[in-house]
């Protein structure tokens, strides 16, 4: 194949890439006689989080039990011998999507570690915004790492405190550390969640367990009560006598990712008080308010976009149809290298329904754009099926700024938002019009009048560009060195 034709080839990425990726999902269980295959379980309904590996942990009391693996959590955590292997009445799980490189078994979590004071495992979601200038400083002080995640920096942080009780040592590392994240130590029984409360965590009952999760959909999967979320700033402590709760920065309000709404959280969980499901119809309907389309029909891009499109549509009164079918069974390795066989790749993953769409005008309707490349292809594909009009319409506000926070978000200047006007990115996409939610709407949906420019009630800086740690590591360690250390995390 020449370099020309090379360069005009369809660029398939889209199926996976032009997406946001959140890093992960945790979930723990303390005194339970059945601590691993309940936690295999709560895995299972966190999988949306985190799909490239997954690993557990348990303790009985004596020894440490470890399963780790690449791949999903059905393909590995659904036979007895590996539960049987994992015994003990506490586990912690952990499942993966890494930001950079590829997922390598080094990476994969639970981590764990024997430390004077006894072992230790610790998983966690999210990304410390300094953890480069953390590792640097530790191995000049002779810290030798076996992987390159952020989690083992807490371990080697936790492991040099000088601290008496575990729970201070735990304290200790936190207070160095500048993050985004929940961590759960289960055989500390400990779990925490960062000073602004970035990434849920949420604490639940089932008869004498504890449980902690990334989400709600995991306690309802095991039956488990929801008894409160773990606040911003709190270790929590599971004993057999209770819970222990300890405050490791003053108490002021949480500012949770507005994304956890918009996009990363099942649909059926509860986050903060609010309906996941809910919330993103909402979206949709204040979406139809600002921006209304002159269209036949409402069409979700499927699964994402379809609680906002049932918003969308019930607000402006035009129906909704379902004109794309996704297939949910694409995998990677199915996409064969030939030119002929990558040129179908764009019905791979979505497919039209060509009756419903022939000769209609449509109100495509998803929740975010990041490259733009997959809002091309779709509305391609719209064209070809027959559609007479192709109305764009996004119910998150363009994404200006990229993540730091645990979210795999490409470089700002592959942001089709952050260089371009609105009429640029409509031609770019090739739709008729082209609108998005402003990000007062967002707000709007989330039961405020507007966004407080003073103190944000989310984190919300993929939009406005105001984040709300300092970003250290970009601001210390030579360019040079953080693109080396990045290009090897899995």
């Amino acid at each position: 194949m020449t370099d020309e034709a090379e360069a005009h080839e369809p660029d398939l990425t889209w199926l996976e890439e032009d997406r946001l990726h959140e890093e992960c999902g945790v979930f723990g269980i303390f005194n339970h006689p059945d601590a691993a295959a309940l936690t295999a379980l709560g895995l299972h309904a966190l999988q949306h989080r985190g799909q490239e590996a997954a690993g557990i942990v348990s303790f009985d009391g004596e020894h440490f039990h470890t399963e780790r693996r690449l791949g999903l959590v059905g393909d590995h955590f659904t036979s007895r011998p590996v539960i049987d292997r994992l015994g003990g009445d506490m586990a912690v799980g952990h499942v993966r999507y890494s930001t950079c490189g590829d997922a390598v078994m080094r990476n994969v979590q639970p981590l764990f570690v024997d430390l004077e004071s006894g072992g230790f495992s610790l998983c966690h979601n999210g990304n410390l915004t300094n953890a480069l200038t953390l590792r640097e400083s530790l191995i000049k002080k002779g810290a030798i790492c076996q992987s390159t995640t952020d989690t083992e920096v807490i371990l080697h942080l936790v492991a040099r405190s000088e601290k008496r009780l575990f729970v201070e040592k735990y304290i200790e590392a936190l207070l160095q550390v500048e993050a985004a994240m929940p961590w759960w130590a289960p055989t500390r029984n400990s779990s925490a969640r960062d000073p602004y409360g970035i990434r849920p965590l949420v604490l639940g009952r089932l008869g004498e367990a504890w449980v902690l999760a990334s989400e709600t959909c995991a306690l309802d999967i095991i039956g488990a009560e929801f008894v409160r979320e773990v606040e911003n700033g709190e270790v929590v402590v599971a004993t057999r006598d209770g819970l222990e709760s300890h405050r490791f920065v003053p108490k002021y309000p949480a500012r949770l990712c507005i994304f956890e709404y918009i996009y990363f959280a099942r649909p059926d969980s509860i986050i903060g008080g609010r309906s996941v499901y809910d919330v993103r119809k909402e979206m949709g309907r204040q979406l139809a308010r600002e921006a209304p389309a002159n269209g036949d029909m409402v069409v979700p891009i499927p699964d994402s976009g379809v609680p906002a499109a049932i918003g969308y549509a019930q607000e402006s009164g035009l129906p909704f149809e379902f004109g794309i079918i996704r297939n949910h069974y694409v995998g990677r390795t199915f996409i064969e290298p030939e030119q002929r066989i990558r040129q179908l790749g764009v019905k791979l993953k979505h497919s039209a329904n060509e009756l419903q769409v022939k000769g209609k005008s449509i109100v495509l309707i998803d929740d975010s754009v990041v490259r733009g490349t997959t809002s091309v292809k779709i509305v391609q594909m719209m064209r070809e099926a027959g559609a007479k009009e192709v109305h764009m319409r996004i119910s998150s506000p363009p994404i200006t700024h990229p993540d730091f926070y645990g979210i795999d978000t490409p470089d700002q200047d592959k942001l089709l938002a952050a260089h371009r006007t609105l009429e640029e990115m409509r031609a770019f996409i090739g739709a008729d019009s082209l609108a998005f939610i402003s990000v007062d709407g967002i707000y709007k949906a989330m039961g405020y009048e507007s966004r407080d420019d003073d103190h944000p009630q989310f984190t919300d800086h993929c939009f406005t560009g105001e984040y709300p740690t300092r970003l250290r590591d970009r601001e210390g360690p030579p360019q040079q060195k953080q693109l080396s250390f990045l290009a090897e995390v899995g």
